[in-house]
């Protein structure tokens, strides 16, 4: 958290991950070739449709407490990662359970979602803020995941979506010149993927680089998927403990 505050203050430099796009990167996938996603409020929709999501899923919070700041050690018996979180602030990331945890504490203690659409422009893919300034965290969107033979209209305005996709994944030369994209030396005016991409997603929605920062992922960048877990620690460190409930557990559930 305290790293989010100095990028957001610009103090420290953002740095995303996967630094080369192929660096072994785990998240959820949540689109798949062909679906159309957006976010709404902080649902994931997927062609029109709710989004199934995760049970542990993860937001950023802001808590009033009216007696001070809370008891540390019952944020740690409920799971609370309070390494991360900006305690003097009274931030944290939370999943629906904590919540309720939190405001079983106290009837006078407050807990509202941290307002991430301040945070839109360029740090959102397609980095594109005159098109698409006002996509943010929360809300996103709609995007187009592409498909291998599908086609897609493309112009000044929406070739940011698919820059990478067709200059870097899929290999031609891409041009903007004088208000027109040129492909391999040719005016064009739409695009035939000749690959596969998905969208993938962490479930701590607030505090996680995945395709809204960083955009498709190329079929032939997806090495595999995890099993199970094998080892989790507490916040991130040894010295804080070990998640034993979660030691070889699925790593795919919802």
């Amino acid at each position: 958290m305290q790293r989010f505050l100095q990028i957001k203050t610009g103090n420290a430099d953002l740095v995303v991950r996967p630094i080369d796009k192929k660096d072994h990167y785990i998240k959820r996938c949540i689109g798949i070739p062909g679906d159309s996603l957006k976010v709404v409020d902080r649902q994931v929709f997927i062609n029109g449709t709710p989004a199934q999501n995760p049970k542990h899923m993860q937001f950023l919070y802001t808590v009033a407490s009216p007696s001070g700041p809370l008891n540390k050690e019952k944020l740690d018996e409920i799971g609370i990662n309070t390494q991360e979180a900006y305690i003097n602030e009274g931030i944290y990331f939370l999943d629906s359970e904590q919540v309720e945890k939190i405001k079983a504490m106290d009837s006078a203690i407050k807990v509202d979602f941290y307002p991430m659409d301040k945070m839109g422009g360029n740090k959102y893919f397609p980095h594109d803020p005159v098109n698409y300034g006002n996509w943010s965290n929360d809300n996103y969107g709609p995007i187009y995941i592409p498909k291998k033979g599908a086609t897609v209209a493309i112009n000044p305005q929406s070739i940011a979506l698919y820059e990478r996709v067709i200059g870097v994944y899929e290999g031609n030369k891409l041009e903007k010149k004088d208000g027109k994209i040129f492909i391999n030396g040719q005016e064009a005016i739409s695009y035939t993927f000749k690959m596969n991409y998905y969208w993938m997603m962490g479930d701590n929605r607030h505090n996680s680089e995945d395709s809204r920062v960083w955009g498709f992922v190329p079929e032939d960048h997806i090495v595999g998927k995890p099993l199970f877990i094998w080892f989790s620690t507490k916040n991130g460190s040894i010295g804080n403990g070990i998640n034993w409930s979660r030691l070889f557990s699925g790593a795919n559930k919802m």
